[in-house]
């Protein structure tokens, strides 16, 4: 295509990520679109081949924290400071303040265009964190990490973003926060969080359930257990669902990188009177042995704490249910009162276990209703949450960018 677009994109992922909004829009649908895009990353495991990008590069692996992080810091300019309006049309940063600096400080001297990509405010929750953790435990390595978060967040929005071409951002309430600390609001893209359609068909799912499980009501969640998610409020409910259906399961397809949050997770259970025997954690499993229990399931739950920072952001998990055309239930996490009141394919409850119990109860006691108002959810998911239709909107804002930024054709894109 004679409009290709060659991004140069820093993401703080190891590399292969498993992140939909990188690996799925960004290697898989924008390149459909015209939009292709280089990719550098932090070391992981596994292969970079058939990612979809031009090119993915990550420093080698091993080594204390610090070197690693260094490594990659020197990696990001250096690919930076290798690249040229030749190569790239564009360069993006996603998530990293001072990586951000370096690459709108390269953008500037090559003449290109710089865009930031914040899809979680990270300078404001390790500010958040550092101020939690010195209130109940002074301590000089939260202090450094306060000021290290008060600093970013000056560069973000007072250098980084406000001499940005662009910023995408994950929500519409990202938005009006960014929009708040000063930032023009018509340079502000919400891209939430999609699904791929092409991978989530129903219709290619066999559900399943646990050995044992026939024949009971059981409630699913799928997703990271987190302390940070507070999952106690999921148990609690289903502790008040088991007085009116005391056979009900709960069904916690996910784990945490954190072994103490799982410990956590199941002393609460115990304080609560949750049975071993009412509740599973699988821990992670492959993506088809996963879906499939969640099909299995009567009902899911995207339970998304409340928050000043949370409230910004995309839950997935939501979408998902909606693609697989599963009973969900949502608390009032902004965006998922958005994609339930537009849909109505799924149930919409405020963050109380009361209310998710409710429910709950209310899905168990007319199936066949939950099911018929979930049956819309793939099509809704398709035409406005898809991966295909997100990445449309996305590559025509790229274009609408060079464009106000060079209205010619770039060097090396003059026609023959």
């Amino acid at each position: 295509m004679d409009d290709d677009i060659r991004i140069l994109q820093l993401v703080p992922e190891p590399l292969p990520t498993f992140r939909a909004d990188v690996a799925v829009l960004f290697g898989k649908y924008l390149p459909r679109q015209g939009v292709h895009c280089a990719i550098v990353g932090k070391a992981g495991t596994g292969s970079l081949d058939g990612t979809g990008f031009v090119s993915a590069d990550r420093p080698a692996p091993g080594g204390r924290r610090w070197a690693r992080e260094f490594a990659f810091f020197r990696l990001c300019l250096r690919k930076l400071w290798g690249t040229s309006r030749r190569d790239v049309d564009l360069i993006q940063v996603r998530d990293m303040v001072t990586v951000g600096l370096a690459g709108l400080v390269a953008a500037r001297l090559k003449g290109l265009p710089f865009v930031y990509w914040m899809s979680f405010p990270m300078s404001e929750g390790r500010i958040l964190r550092a101020r939690a953790e010195l209130a109940a435990r002074p301590s000089l390595h939260y202090r450094l990490v306060l000021l290290k978060g008060l600093v970013e967040k000056k560069l973000l929005y007072s250098v980084v973003m406000r001499c940005a071409h662009h910023v995408f951002v994950q929500s519409t309430e990202m938005q009006a926060m960014v929009a708040h600390e000063g930032i023009a609001r018509d340079k502000l893209t919400p891209v939430p969080m999609g699904v791929d359609t092409e991978a989530i068909k129903p219709e290619t799912i066999a559900a399943r359930r646990l050995p044992g499980w026939e024949g009971v009501p059981v409630v699913a969640y799928l997703g990271t257990l987190d302390r940070a998610r507070q999952l106690d409020t999921v148990m609690d409910a289903v502790v008040l669902l088991r007085q009116e259906h005391p056979a009900a399961r709960l069904l916690l397809i996910g784990d945490s990188a954190t072994p103490a949050d799982i410990v956590k997770l199941r002393e609460h259970a115990a304080a609560i009177g949750l049975p071993e025997d009412a509740y599973t954690i699988t821990g992670w499993l492959p993506g088809a042995e996963a879906m499939a229990l969640l099909a299995g399931a009567d009902a899911a739950i995207s339970y998304f704490p409340r928050g000043p920072l949370l409230d910004s952001a995309s839950p997935t998990k939501l979408l998902e249910y909606m693609a697989l055309g599963i009973p969900a239930i949502g608390n009032d996490n902004p965006d998922q009162v958005a994609l339930l009141t537009s849909s109505q394919a799924g149930l919409l409850t405020d963050s109380t276990p009361a209310a998710f119990a409710q429910a709950m109860a209310a899905i168990l006691a007319d199936r066949a209703t939950a099911r018929a108002r979930a049956a819309a959810g793939p099509d809704w998911i398709e035409n406005q949450r898809s991966y295909r239709v997100l990445s449309a909107a996305v590559a025509q804002r790229y274009r609408s960018i060079l464009q106000q930024f060079r209205p010619n054709p770039s060097p090396g894109k003059h026609p023959a």
